[in-house]
């Protein structure tokens, strides 16, 4: 009779061991409640005691969640439709907060994520969402690291991954890329031949200070002429280059 009320005193003792000891990582903490009651401050990392019957804990994560905020149907200020998509990452700095003051802050974040990013997005013209997704992001994490902090949790970041836009919309943008192309370089032709055209109408004036820089720029073409190798080249001479040669032989007939 004695052996077995051994035996039974050493099965409550490993029963209860068993139940009262409970091991936590390094990145995580227990919210104890002992009989309905939080205790004052979570507990761990390491070896805790938990009274069996008594005592109820939570076990809370305090690594960084990476959450992705599935596709959203936003219409924007400048009425565009579009899906945006993004990550958010979080994490939970007070565990106390985050276990009391909200029932399931995983699935809260979340839905909040859902609604900021709409909101937002739908605050912004689109091509403030393509070219200033950096501010947008800040905005949306501003936002709601605001509204989260109530629950104990820190919002880290908050990245936009993908605005998709309707077919429509990327043959519109398609045109308008193209026609900006075809702008900036007739743009930058027309540039070209001012500066040409300048370049020319300074270079006649020079010429008509000197005439005779004329005549030196005509025999400098006709040497650029022979080096290209052709067979006959017929070249009219100006009488400016002759005039001298004729003077001078009328003086002599005379």
């Amino acid at each position: 009779m004695g052996g077995y009320v051994g035996i039974t005193i050493v099965v409550i003792i490993l029963f209860f061991l068993f139940s009262a000891i409970k091991v936590l990582n390094e990145y995580e903490r227990a919210v104890v409640f002992r009989l309905g009651r939080v205790l004052s401050a979570p507990k761990g990392p390491g070896l805790i005691i938990i009274v069996p019957l008594i005592d109820r804990y939570v076990r809370i994560s305090l690594r960084t969640v990476v959450q992705d905020v599935p596709p959203q149907d936003v219409i924007t200020k400048d009425n565009v439709t579009v899906k945006v998509n993004a990550v958010v990452y979080f994490r939970v700095i007070e565990p106390l907060k985050a276990v009391i003051e909200v029932e399931n802050y995983l699935y809260a974040t979340s839905q909040l994520s859902q609604t900021t990013l709409r909101s937002v997005c739908g605050q912004a013209e689109l091509d403030e969402l393509l070219s200033k997704r950096e501010e947008v992001s800040s905005h949306i994490q501003s936002i709601l690291d605001r509204q989260t902090d109530p629950w104990g949790i820190k919002v880290s970041a908050v990245e936009l991954k993908h605005i998709d836009l309707p077919e429509e919309m990327q043959r519109a943008m398609a045109r308008q890329a193209e026609a900006e192309r075809e702008r900036r370089a007739k743009v930058i032709n027309a540039e070209g031949e001012f500066q040409a055209a300048r370049r020319l109408l300074d270079a006649a004036e020079l010429i008509a200070q000197e005439p005779i820089a004329l005549q030196l720029r005509f025999l400098q073409t006709i040497r650029e002429m022979s080096s290209e190798g052709s067979t006959n080249t017929i070249v009219p001479l100006p009488i400016d280059i002759v005039s001298p040669y004729i003077k001078t032989l009328i003086k002599k007939g005379e």
